[in-house]
């Protein structure tokens, strides 16, 4: 006989064989029970205490258990029962946090890239002049671009939840189909607003970078090619916006592939475009700058359409005709000869390399197609693009709207402060030379940002466990591997910076700017020491809902950074200071040991308040188990 004990009663079964042991906590008791495996007992005699199940998992193979189902202890998956029931925390290590940032990298790049080959095409093709008016112009395009990054934050986390919902409810209706194409609409009005914004307003806000009359020195044409410029790209802001929450939308469905593909296809269109109007300067708004930005917007477009039809078709499958083919093989008709010959070479290939016999290793299946492909099929055309979402779909995005905003907006001051001071203190050599610097950086720059992009992925699910010992370690060592991370990205930039000499000749046949951008590669060396573990602080802090600390740290720095550059700028035009490219990041790049030095230190005082609290919760467990004693 086996005896069954509970909190209270004993219950005796006959003829039971060992069977696993379960543990059912209910409030602070544990029962304890164990199960006859045939189905002549009465299953009201088993249980004479109720059984809280701790899981699904346990509840079912309880289940199992009483309707007689499971045979043999062994038929148990102990697995998924371990998987659900242990407190274990897993542990992100080096290797897949480098695994999940190089690809989320590349999603980041299209707008860098697409801005890179124009002014290596300017440059090459028209001269400084030109080039230097990319300065002002893409600061004014890309960092005004900020203002809509709420649309991609608000859609990858929109669609990640619509889609983990449809994986728990498949019979339900799609809601991540509906979630993606309420973004996409809601993206084409947003964009068609900025775009009017930014071309109405392009004047302004092009000497308002510059400084007004503030540059003696500005060239007139300088500042009519940047308007130029700022103008037509104008025209290509809806499909960008529309471009950016396809793409946020593909993260969301943990996709990503497909945006790679996109942005490698708009890369070609926009260089191909570049060097077919750069080149053609006999009429202003066609060559020169003005060109580059044809090139540009023509790529979105481009972009836009392949993403989709993309989205919204299916991969084809291939019908065979069974009935026929067997036919064929089987008889000796004309039509199936070769359909037979073909299968004979076939089979005594399969002999000969044993793979009848399993002395072969089976070939991999081909991967299953991407969950974001034909998401759209048979759901949505080219003509619903235009049609303005549904209200109630619109207002879950407007709580993303003022935080994202403000985020991005604290972020990108110093930039915005950096390119004023380039734009309205420096001569056409500097502003070159800036512009060339900016567009090769920005290329650099989703390196380490993909870095706290996998933070916050990583992160939250320990971080919202109930607070443990072993959620502190986990906390601590998840810390250090970010930070092992953090330098080896930071080892990558490094090399990448010290070649830029090396590619400047691409960008510009003007020696004198070849000379201004060398003079600013030790900074940047040191300037880019300090990234990986800048983006690390800050992505832990996101994935630990710090928001309060990073929102006030944010609003001092929006107001910091721009004092200290306008200062600077105020010095070079009183002739106080002699104010040249690397001067600009000599004061960005203590602005970038600053953040390093505060998030580390907050993660710090973080993880003592974490280790505070496994003391308390210590105690406290003390505390009652003397009161129960």
């Amino acid at each position: 006989t086996t005896t069954t004990t509970t909190t209270t009663t004993t219950t005796t079964f006959p003829h039971a064989r060992s069977f696993p042991i379960i543990k059912a906590k209910e409030n602070d008791e544990d029962a304890i029970v164990t199960f006859p495996p045939n189905n002549n007992t009465n299953t009201d005699e088993i249980i004479s205490e109720p059984i809280v199940s701790t899981d699904n998992a346990t509840e079912g193979i309880v289940q199992q258990i009483i309707q007689g189902t499971v045979i043999d202890p062994d038929d148990i998956d102990s697995s998924s029962l371990d998987s659900t029931t242990s407190s274990s925390i897993q542990i992100p290590s080096v290797k897949q946090m480098v695994r999940f940032a190089i690809p989320a990298m590349g999603v980041w790049l299209c707008s860098p890239i697409l801005s890179m080959i124009d002014t290596s095409a300017v440059g090459l093709l028209t001269g400084t002049a030109q080039q230097a008016a990319l300065s002002p112009a893409v600061s004014v395009t890309d960092y005004g671009g900020l203002l809509v990054t709420f649309m991609y934050a608000a859609t990858t986390n929109l669609v990640s939840g619509a889609s983990e919902a449809d994986k728990e409810n498949p019979a339900g209706p799609k809601k991540t189909a509906k979630t993606v194409m309420s973004a996409l609409q809601l993206a084409l009005w947003v964009g068609l607003a900025f775009g009017m914004t930014l071309g109405g307003f392009s004047k302004f806000f092009v000497s308002s970078l510059i400084g007004h009359n503030s540059n003696n020195n500005m060239d007139p044409t300088v500042l009519a090619a940047a308007n130029r410029y700022v103008k037509i790209r104008s025209l290509g802001m809806p499909a960008a916006v529309v471009i950016g929450c396809a793409q946020s939308a593909c993260l969301g469905m943990q996709d990503l592939k497909s945006p790679l593909y996109v942005l490698l296809a708009a890369a070609v269109v926009n260089a191909m475009g570049d060097f077919l109007f750069v080149g053609c300067q006999q009429h202003a708004w066609i060559g020169g700058c003005a060109g580059a930005a044809w090139a540009t917007v023509a790529s979105q477009y481009a972009a836009l359409g392949l993403f989709m039809k993309y989205l919204t078709s299916k991969p084809k499958t291939k019908k065979v005709d069974i009935s026929n083919n067997i036919l064929e093989l089987t008889t000796k008709s004309k039509e199936g000869k070769s359909r037979r010959q073909q299968f004979k070479k076939r089979i005594r290939k399969i002999i000969g390399s044993g793979r009848l016999l399993g002395l072969t290793k089976k070939k991999k299946s081909k991967p299953p197609p991407l969950p974001s492909r034909g998401v759209l099929a048979d759901q949505f055309r080219a003509r619903d693009l235009f049609r303005f979402p549904p209200r109630d779909e619109a207002q879950k995005f407007r709580p993303f709207f003022v935080p994202v905003t403000a985020h991005s907006l604290g972020r990108i001051s110093g930039y915005i402060s950096m390119a004023h001071v380039a734009s309205a203190a420096l001569g056409t050599i500097d502003m070159a030379a800036q512009a060339i610097l900016m567009s090769i950086l920005s290329c650099f720059f989703p390196l380490p940002e993909s870095i706290g992009l996998t933070a916050q992925s990583f992160v939250p699910p320990i971080y919202e466990k109930t607070p443990s010992r072993e959620r502190a370690n986990a906390l601590r060592q998840t810390f250090r591997n970010f930070c092992k991370v953090g330098i080896l990205f930071s080892s990558v930039l490094i090399c990448l910076v010290s070649m830029i000499p090396w590619v400047s000749p691409f960008f510009t046949n003007d020696l004198a700017v070849r000379a201004a951008v060398q003079t600013a590669i030790p900074t940047l060396l040191f300037f880019f020491s300090a990234s990986g573990l800048m983006n690390v602080g800050e992505g832990m802090l996101l994935g630990m809902k710090d928001l309060t600390f990073l929102r006030n740290v944010y609003t001092i720095w929006f107001f910091a950074v721009p004092y200290f550059m306008l200062r600077l700028k105020r010095r070079a035009l009183l002739g106080l200071q002699i104010v040249r490219v690397g001067t600009m990041w000599q004061v960005f790049t203590i602005y970038q040991w600053t953040r390093v030095i505060t998030k580390l230190s907050r993660l710090l005082v973080l993880q003592r308040r974490t280790d505070a609290q496994v003391v308390v919760v210590a105690q406290k467990k003390e505390a009652e188990s003397r009161k129960v004693d």
